[in-house]
């Protein structure tokens, strides 16, 4: 072989290894150009549901209709095309499961209408609890309204605003977020069951010892417990995971068959939900 052919045929080398790496680099970019095959991205997805205690009379399809189905748009290229297609992809939306407490007759219904929200709560996850999605958002059934809603944290007192503010990759680091960031009620300290002397009038407490040793039998009774009321939180599939579902059911036992009125179980309910799903006693 000459010269002149030893060179052709090494610039003709060179230029294909050239090619072959400006395509490589390309696809490692997610740019891949002119490509002979279908192309598409890491997709992610995330399920998600909301859980509501209802009594009959309360409306709550404004979660299906101000909480609408996310599209994804994901941009992808098609063989042998340069232009980016607009793929809608769309991710599941948020599931609705409202729990009518006071109607056994209801779809879905919890069997008594004790705990307020509580019992709903509880009985999703015991329900669910292998099939969970990767965010559970717990919700009372209104929207808002100042007087109802007054302890949503935003200037319209508005679920829906809430809801959409709430970021879900916080949820799956954290584990449990409550949707209330003001202290008052609930912190630092609300709940103190050695109190001495006693306060008449501060019925959580006067049931803490009772239901602690229930709920949580082989762990002692801190001596302050507090958290941001008020029963409105999101949590990880991975963190309600981490009590097995026999820890939900004795939960949702004692909520049932407690003689404390509705009022005061789903108090004590509301100071222990941190606690539940993983967090310290004050948080």
């Amino acid at each position: 072989m000459g010269p002149w052919q030893r060179y052709t045929l090494t610039s003709l080398l060179l230029a294909v290894l050239l090619l072959f790496t400006i395509r490589n680099v390309d696809l490692f970019r997610g740019k891949r150009r002119g490509s002979l095959s279908t192309w598409s991205p890491l997709v992610t997805t995330s399920t998600k549901a909301v859980v509501i205690g209802k009594l009959q009379a309360e409306d709550t399809s404004w979660v299906s209709r101000d909480l609408p189905e996310w599209v994804a748009h994901l941009s992808r290229q098609r063989a042998r095309t340069r232009t980016p297609i607009a793929d809608p992809r769309p991710l599941p939306s948020w599931q609705h499961a409202a729990y009518t407490v006071d109607n056994t007759s209801a779809a879905l219904h919890t069997p008594a209408n004790k705990g307020r929200e509580a019992l709903a709560y509880l009985t999703y996850v015991v329900e669910h609890y292998d099939s969970l999605p990767d965010t559970v958002l717990f919700l009372h059934a209104h929207r808002d309204g100042e007087f109802r809603a007054w302890h949503v944290d935003n200037e319209a007192h508005d679920n829906v605003e809430a809801v959409r503010a709430l970021r879900l990759e916080y949820v799956a680091e954290a584990g449990y977020v409550n949707l209330r960031c003001g202290h008052l009620p609930g912190c630092n300290h609300e709940v103190q069951p050695f109190r001495s002397p006693p306060v008449d009038g501060l019925e959580v407490e006067h049931a803490m010892h009772e239901a602690w040793a229930s709920m949580f039998p082989d762990v002692p009774l801190p001596r302050e417990i507090g958290s941001p009321c008020c029963a409105q939180f999101a949590v990880s599939k991975r963190q309600i995971r981490a009590r097995p579902r026999a820890d939900y059911e004795r939960y949702r036992d004692w909520v049932l068959e407690t003689r404390l009125p509705d009022r005061t179980s789903g108090r004590v309910m509301e100071y222990l939900w941190h606690i539940i799903f993983g967090k310290g006693a004050v948080q």
